[in-house]
């Protein structure tokens, strides 16, 4: 795995701040999915929070339906 450049991690942490929880947990598993195995390890080391928050954002993502429309203000 080859992990982000630091200065890319810094800017993904500031991001992550302005998030809603559940903005956070789905960005967190989008992000842990990109590296595959040891993903939600570094993702967890990088932007804070548990493996069960990315976990549990992994796991909505997986629900999510291609045909649902986005819905607004969650």
């Amino acid at each position: 795995m080859n992990p982000y450049p630091p200065k890319l991690e810094q800017k993904m942490k500031k991001f992550y701040e302005t998030l809603s929880e559940k903005d956070k947990r789905r960005y967190a598993g989008v992000e842990a999915l990109k590296f595959g195995r040891g993903g939600v390890a570094y993702i967890t080391r990088v932007l804070g929070g548990s493996r069960k928050t990315i976990i549990k954002g992994l796991q909505e993502l997986n629900d999510l339906s291609v045909e649902q429309p986005a819905k607004k203000n969650e």
